[in-house]
């Protein structure tokens, strides 16, 4: 699998820190036929928590969430990279943006431990078109 990179809608919820807070909601997402790409839970408070949700379809997301009564934020895009887990292949995608001036803001990410990778970045929104630019999206 050569590397893949493309855009990300993603939105996010401010939940109260507690047990089953993450479960409920994606659990409701998958009842609702939500299909992900990606997920995070970022702690932003002594007792609330962000989620992070990138839809495979971000206007289903839209349509069911509203029609199940979630108040999501977004969407905000970010850069959503896959491929093939080798060495050096994350310094190479941040010298890429580095030489367009574009800085990294945030990003996260996490190999299958069979090979392959799942990366994504996110960049302010006026640097947007340049990161695509750079990585080639």
């Amino acid at each position: 699998m050569a590397t893949s990179i493309r855009r990300a809608d993603y939105f996010s919820l401010t939940v109260k820190d507690e047990p089953g807070a993450a479960y409920g909601l994606i659990s409701q997402l998958a009842r609702l036929g939500i299909n992900m790409l990606a997920f995070a839970a970022v702690p932003v408070g002594p007792d609330t928590t962000q989620l992070t949700f990138f839809p495979e379809d971000a206007g289903k997301l839209v349509a069911e969430a509203k029609r199940d009564g979630l108040d999501l934020e977004g969407p905000h895009a970010a850069l959503l990279v896959q491929g093939d887990d080798e060495i050096g292949v994350l310094a190479k995608i941040h010298a890429d943006l580095t030489e367009a001036g574009v800085n990294v803001y945030a990003s996260t990410g996490v190999t299958s431990g069979k090979g392959c990778f799942g990366y994504v970045v996110y960049v302010r929104s006026e640097q947007l078109e340049a990161a695509a630019k750079a990585l080639g999206v």
